[in-house]
């Protein structure tokens, strides 16, 4: 069976009040919350790309890890009708900027959320539990403390 592999960034800031957000963006086709992801792309590592969806669907910058912070599954509804089952690669992002214009600004909304909140916006289950694993402690998972030091 022919499965997609895709890419994810996971855009992260902490607010004001030390509380961590996690940036999510709209699906052009149904309008439900997702994370900036795509295709890999050729002669890019994989947070490379993903960086660069940040950018295109969230107009977010900053620094990318090149670790994933995990992996989760969906089923692509493809032109036609077909079903393609992917698999997404996560790389969390510390967001340093967010543009006011973007390549995909007018296709898209982007809102902050708590990861609860993000988890709860999801369809994807193995997605929903990536997201609340960062409502506990973020700063102390291996992969977000050493993209801090960065």
């Amino acid at each position: 069976m022919i499965k997609g592999e895709q890419i994810a960034a996971l855009p992260l800031h902490w607010d004001r009040n030390g509380d961590l957000k996690v940036l999510m963006v709209t699906s052009r086709d149904t309008g439900r919350w997702v994370m900036p992801k795509g295709w890999q792309m050729d002669g890019l590592k994989p947070w490379a790309a993903a960086e660069i969806e940040a950018l295109e669907e969230a107009g977010a910058k900053g620094r990318i890890s090149c670790n994933e912070l995990g992996v989760y599954h969906y089923d692509k509804l493809l032109e036609g009708g077909n079903v393609l089952p992917c698999s997404v690669r996560v790389y969390p992002m510390i967001v340093d900027k967010l543009k006011r214009n973007w390549k995909e600004r007018g296709e898209r909304k982007r809102r902050w959320f708590s990861p609860e909140a993000a988890a709860a916006r999801v369809h994807e289950p193995e997605l929903s539990e990536l997201l609340l694993s960062l409502s506990d402690k973020p700063r102390r998972q291996p992969i977000i403390r050493q993209l801090l030091k960065s």
